[in-house]
């Protein structure tokens, strides 16, 4: 068992993308690539090619061959070229599709193992693996950092879209600590009444103005004075919660954030905590609304791996093919563990893997990552955890 255990720890650190392991087989072993390489999504792709030729150069292994193909961002197309690659090529691990759209018909081709970018996991194949950074990885980070600053009324708002599902199906999976969950609409003509019924506004204001009220009636001798500084405030009345988890990102995170402001509820009288934004600078700006909290991949290896493809590429990199870079070291580590014979047990059994995007785990093929998480404060972005 302590041998067991001495392995899996030199391979962790030798798989921080610094491997040089040698050939156990001189079998070549093919692993396919579904990208959308022509059409909207034709850079995307490219920049996931880019992304895995870093990370087999990291390798140095020239066992591994990768076949990249065309999806064209459509299901039929997948499921077409995913079935020549298994037929024509043998390929039984194939990293892609892009988006969780795409994987609808990959049920039909049972024996191949596909590791999908995507972040989503309802109406997934049983044979494909969402390999990206999930609800529940995020929420188990914001558990982590409840339990940090000692949160006991956290709200969640969720945006009436596509993604609610996967938020609420997080939210029950994990079973973060929630005083309540509401979801609101997107449309700005009606976001910020709804903000103000969560908050409690009309209430709040409305005993403002029945202090000053009471003042005016009253016999008391500072009435003047107490009555000035009333007239400073927007509301009287407590928070009913102490943080407020926003599922929303860019242009709508901000209308939700605004909106708080808004209704006397700033980011200095709760906790502000938004999904993972992928270090947006824009928010660096926002500084009304700071501090932000946000769970995230390591940001130091993110920009070692930025600078790295810029380098390597002359443009930059983007959310996804940071993630293709890791999900080619946990093939290749996988692989490695079972003496470079493709199983399907190499998915189903809890391995720990340490990448660029920090630990994750894989059991039952399911994919969770550990996440680090940070502040916005002061324009920077700062590291809690």
């Amino acid at each position: 068992m302590k041998t067991d255990i001495k392995l899996i720890f030199s391979i962790l650190l030798v798989f921080m993308f610094n491997f040089n392991f040698k050939a156990l087989s001189a079998e070549k072993i093919k692993i396919g690539l579904l990208i959308p390489v022509t059409g909207e999504y034709g850079k995307i792709g490219e920049s996931v090619i880019n992304s895995v030729r870093l990370a087999l150069n990291s390798i140095n292994d020239n066992k591994i061959e990768i076949l990249p193909r065309d999806t064209r961002s459509d299901p039929s197309t997948t499921l077409k070229i995913a079935r020549q690659l298994y037929e024509n090529d043998g390929v039984k691990i194939i990293i892609g599709p892009l988006f969780n759209s795409s994987t609808e018909y990959l049920s039909e081709i049972p024996e191949v193992t596909f590791l999908s970018l995507t972040n989503k996991l309802t109406n997934t194949p049983v044979n494909v693996i969402s390999a990206g950074v999930n609800s529940i990885s995020q929420i188990n980070a914001i558990k982590k950092f409840q339990e940090l600053k000692n949160l006991e009324r956290t709200i969640f708002l969720i945006p009436n879209s596509n993604f609610k599902n996967e938020i609420e199906k997080a939210i029950s999976k994990t079973k973060i600590k929630l005083k309540d969950k509401f979801i609101y609409d997107t449309d700005p003509t009606l976001l910020t009444a709804q903000i103000e019924k969560v908050t409690r506004y009309p209430q709040r204001k409305q005993n403002l103005l029945d202090e000053m009220e009471r003042l005016e009636n009253s016999n008391d001798a500072n009435k003047e004075k107490k009555i000035e500084n009333l007239k400073k405030r927007d509301t009287i009345g407590g928070i009913n919660f102490d943080s407020v988890v926003i599922a929303d990102f860019d242009e709508n995170f901000k209308s939700v954030a605004t909106s708080l402001l808004y209704t006397d509820v700033s980011s200095k009288r709760v906790f502000y905590i938004n999904l993972n934004n992928w270090f947006d600078e824009s928010l660096l700006e926002e500084r009304s609304i700071h501090p932000i909290y946000f769970p995230s991949v390591d940001k130091k290896n993110y920009d070692t791996f930025n600078s790295n493809y810029k380098k390597s590429y002359g443009k930059a990199a983007n959310q996804i093919s940071f993630l293709s870079y890791d999900i080619m070291g946990l093939i290749y580590y996988l692989i490695y563990k079972n003496n470079f014979v493709i199983s399907n047990k190499m998915f189903s059994e809890n391995n720990i893997f340490k990448g660029k995007t920090g630990i994750f785990q894989i059991n039952n093929r399911n994919i969770t990552h550990e996440l680090s998480f940070y502040s916005i404060e002061n324009k920077k972005f700062i590291k809690i955890f």
